[in-house]
């Protein structure tokens, strides 16, 4: 990621010290960066998608937002693997939540669609975590209208490309279908990893092999490793690519928290290690985090929220760290 060549009136952003503020103490943000809602202040914006009203069985997304920026804290600057600062050499910060409409999903669709849009047009690179998936298909929308038609490169435990759910073209099983249909996404240049478990039928893969979607099943990464992976990726090269976690692509012994948990995941270890092969990537998101369910209630004590931010610090660290 080149440095930006633009001014800014703001300091450098950075994470608040954990050696002067105890990472327990004071107002969570992600990461512990300075909450700043001025796209032209940023290089970096991690932002928030609280929206669940595409969900279709467990809900609790809505959720995501404020429990990672909690368990975020725990994060420290340095990656010693990618040997990078994220934070240091470019302006991040905590862009806050984008405003959402819990009762209709078509007036949050152009909610998000509206709110991520100036972030694009200074050329702010976006880390939004959610929220369900179907919130894919505003994000898209307004990366389309900026860069055009985009690669995407999904880690999921489902394809998200079925036609309707009780006769809604809009939820969390849709967006890319949607997204195809629009123009939104390019034939040949999806690339899906992690998909497993049962279908509806044998034409549920009918369409993603008619827009020649690339397919690395759980069971086949792990037969095969990471290398079956990074073999996709060299068809990414130089374009801009769409990046998006669904934390059911994680196995639900590692992460619990999902709607649709589905055995014969990815485990922690894998998830990290995918997000760490390079390739040129636009805007990244993170869906899907609900709140830990052990019983009724929700604590903050979740195994999940932690991964999810370090896969969003990691993200950043491979921007910053790559050409």
């Amino acid at each position: 990621m080149p440095p930006s060549r633009r001014k800014f009136k703001l300091p450098h952003p950075e994470p608040t010290d954990a050696l002067t503020y105890a990472r327990f103490t004071g107002i969570s943000t992600f990461m512990r960066l300075p909450h700043i809602t001025q796209p032209e202040e940023l290089d970096v914006a991690l932002i928030g998608v609280p929206f669940d009203g595409g969900t279709t069985y467990r809900p609790g997304p809505r959720f995501g937002p404020r429990h990672v920026r909690a368990q975020s804290a725990i994060i420290r600057p340095w990656n010693p693997v990618l040997h990078v600062n994220p934070f240091a050499k470019h302006r991040t910060a905590d862009f806050g939540d984008l405003p959402v409409n819990p009762l209709s999903i078509e007036d949050t669709f152009s909610r998000i669609e509206r709110g991520i849009a100036p972030l694009l047009e200074v050329g702010v690179r976006c880390v939004c975590v959610g929220g369900d998936h179907s919130i894919s298909l505003p994000i898209l929308r307004a990366v389309a209208k900026k860069h055009g038609p985009v690669s995407l490169i999904q880690f999921d435990a489902h394809n998200d490309l079925w036609d309707e759910y009780f006769g809604s073209k809009y939820s969390h099983g849709t967006p890319f279908r949607r997204a195809f249909e629009e123009d939104l996404l390019k034939d040949g240049e999806v690339l899906q990893v992690g998909l497993r478990g049962q279908v509806y039928g044998e034409d549920d893969f009918d369409f993603a092999r008619e827009h020649k979607v690339r397919m690395v099943t759980a069971e086949k990464f792990h037969k095969k490793g990471i290398a079956v992976v990074q073999s996709h990726l060299r068809a990414f090269r130089r374009k801009p690519v769409y990046v998006t976690l669904d934390i059911d692509a994680v196995d639900p012994a590692f992460a619990p928290g999902t709607g649709t948990p589905q055995v014969g995941g990815l485990t922690s270890v894998w998830a990290a290690t995918s997000s760490k092969s390079r390739h040129p990537m636009t805007p990244e998101k993170l869906l899907r985090c609900l709140p830990p369910i052990f019983s009724s209630n929700c604590s903050a004590s979740s195994k999940w929220p932690p991964s999810r931010a370090n896969f969003a610090c990691t993200t950043i660290s491979l921007w910053l760290s790559g050409p």
